[in-house]
């Protein structure tokens, strides 16, 4: 049974879905004017920076620890969000875990295909390092193609032979831009938000001329031995729950420590909802244990 006010807010997000073939510039500058209207927690401190030639913002609240930084990459398909859009979410974050955020501006699809936004976690990423961040104090992590992307960076840079983050943090990643798992037509109509042709449309975009079952584009599909330890957070409802599932699985068989929960009648990415959903709170408490845990071993 959910809460009531997931429920509300399940009925809300239903009755006003907008038409999907909005152009991109729209839906771009719509997320961005929605989410500056949300409220940042009390003490939120968000600042512009160039993180390795790639704009980003840091957001911190109070009592953050400095030498320790979650990079987190946003979602939105690969071609609309922003760190604007993510600032809330970023900002529940740094609360929790009580760590400084860095939320880049990765380059967008249509315009800049893959692998523009892999090339960009990177540079965010080594540039953290040149700050004099260790490896060991970074935890990556992202929402829906956030999650995806964070993945094809840890995949690149062990192809690199880099230094890996301490572990990865990933909110209903999107792992599989074939679109091929069983609950995108099962879930369908209990989905709110996502919609299969809409997601089959962003891996045209980001996939360019390229091919979107590429294990760097769909790390459902690649060699996972080796890779830091995972969280995933997924929502039950959401038709991109198999994302999910079958990629815990196949990481545990190739041996990585990943632990992976379904949330009950929860939609995509519930947690950027805010923590007047008391599932979302739980979601981003969970996270902040789990990330606080890894530095207390």
């Amino acid at each position: 049974m959910i809460s009531r006010e997931a429920q509300t807010e399940i009925e809300r997000m239903f009755a006003e879905r907008k038409p999907a073939d909005r152009p991109i510039e729209q839906r771009r500058s719509e997320w961005e004017a929605d989410a500056l209207l949300r409220a940042l927690p009390d003490g939120a401190r968000f600042t512009p920076v160039e993180a390795g030639g790639v704009a980003a913002e840091w957001m911190a609240m109070p009592g953050v620890v400095d030498d320790r930084v979650f990079l987190l990459l946003h979602g939105g398909g690969y071609n609309a969000g922003s760190p604007k859009t993510h600032r809330r979410l970023a900002a529940d974050l740094s609360q929790a875990i009580g760590m400084r955020v860095l939320v880049p501006d990765y380059r967008l699809a249509p315009e800049y295909p893959f692998p523009a936004g892999v090339d960009d976690a990177i540079k965010a990423y080594r540039w953290l390092a040149s700050e004099g961040i260790p490896e060991r104090n970074i935890v990556v992590g992202g929402d829906s193609a956030g999650g995806g992307l964070a993945l094809s960076m840890l995949l690149a840079l062990r192809e690199a032979g880099a230094r890996l983050p301490r572990a990865a943090v990933l909110i209903a990643p999107w792992t599989d831009l074939t679109v091929s798992s069983e609950s995108y037509e099962r879930l369908r109509r209990r989905d709110p938000i996502i919609t299969p042709e809409g997601l089959r449309e962003a891996g045209v975009w980001y996939a360019g001329a390229g091919d979107p079952a590429d294990p760097l584009m769909s790390p459902l599909f690649a060699d996972l031995t080796g890779l830091p330890p995972m969280l995933i957070h997924a929502g039950e409802d959401e038709v991109m729950v198999d994302d999910s599932r079958i990629f815990a699985d196949r990481a545990k068989a190739a041996g990585v420590d990943i632990t992976c929960k379904i949330f009950p009648g929860m939609w995509h990415v519930f947690h950027g909802a805010g923590t007047g959903i008391p599932e979302a709170r739980s979601a981003i408490d969970e996270i902040g244990v789990y990330v606080r845990s890894l530095f207390a071993r």
